[in-house]
């Protein structure tokens, strides 16, 4: 097998990967454990969101047409007939000439179909000066204009951030499908490395880059499994991957990436499996080994924290 780097492209190192990336597994679990996780299956909405048209103002609840040219000058006066309660949907409907208060929130009642904000109104005893006209549907929320019942209302593949852990109670989803976490095998090889508890001796650096490489695939929603430190034997290196390939869904191998003679990653990888990738065009690092053994991806790093 030749050591020496055969550059691709970052696009086509991208490729290479997605074309090995096993398809995830999915798992359902409770709501409140679903912070972070990414939808397998759609979630739909069981009802309507909102469930009845609704006011988005403190205001009256009015006809527009009644309040067609209303100004400063020359108000619309309407007879406010009493309230809607929230919670409600129970009150009686506007009638020609009429309003009701209505909260935030709180139901349109029938006859209605627009609010006038309660700081363009006056109020003169039971009578209600509305100063500016309000176009049909304006300052309200009509039944199903979030969410239809029987529609998506998070599509699969949405990371479920606390908005979408809101969304989907709203819709009553008490469990959801997500996708199952990867793990990701970390090894990292090297005669130079030693624990981080340890001080290095001559020539020796600890291992940063697997703690490194675990945080970057925490942050990415998986699951790092650390295989600890290797040296640099071609028949050690392959037990500790072997391993890791048995134990995860991916493996990431940092140092050994570069076309050194000593350096084993790629001859590894090309015995359990087989090289897609060793070298991108990309600076710092240049040595990447993309490969697949035992159908799962096997990403080697080069051993710099910087390149890795």
């Amino acid at each position: 097998m030749s050591l020496f780097l055969e550059v691709v492209s970052v696009s086509e190192a991208v490729k290479a990967v997605q074309k090995i990336a096993p398809l995830p597994g999915c798992e359902e679990v409770p709501l409140e454990d679903a912070l972070h996780r990414v939808l397998a299956r759609d979630v739909p909405a069981d009802i309507d969101i909102p469930g009845f048209d609704r006011s988005t103002v403190d205001g009256y609840a009015v006809a527009a047409a009644e309040t067609t040219g209303a100004s400063e000058a020359i108000p619309a006066m309407l007879q406010c007939r009493g309230r809607v309660g929230m919670g409600s949907a129970d009150a009686e409907s506007v009638s020609p000439g009429s309003c009701l208060y209505v909260p935030t929130g709180g139901a349109l009642p029938g006859g209605a179909d627009a609010v006038a904000m309660i700081e363009h109104t006056e109020q003169i005893g039971d009578d209600i000066l509305v100063h500016r006209p309000v176009a049909p549907g304006e300052n309200v929320v009509f039944r199903g204009e979030d969410f239809k019942a029987g529609k998506a209302a998070l599509e699969r593949g949405r990371v479920l951030s606390p908005r979408e852990i809101g969304v989907a109670a709203a819709v009553g989803a008490d469990r959801v499908t997500v996708v199952t976490i990867p793990k990701i095998g970390i090894v990292s090889t090297g005669n130079e490395l030693v624990p981080v508890v340890e001080t290095p001796g001559p020539g020796e650096v600890r291992d940063a880059n697997s703690y490194l490489a675990g945080a970057f695939v925490t942050e990415r929603g998986c699951h790092p499994v650390y295989f600890g430190i290797v040296r640099d034997e071609r028949a050690v290196l392959k037990r500790a991957v072997s391993s890791a390939l048995e134990r995860c869904d991916a493996v990431l191998v940092s140092g050994g990436s570069s076309k050194d003679e000593r350096d084993n990653t790629a001859a590894v990888i090309a015995e359990l499996g087989e090289v897609l990738v060793h070298g991108i065009a990309i600076a710092p690092g240049k040595p990447t080994i993309i490969g697949m053994a035992r159908g799962k991806p096997v990403i080697g790093l080069p051993g710099h924290p910087a390149s890795a």
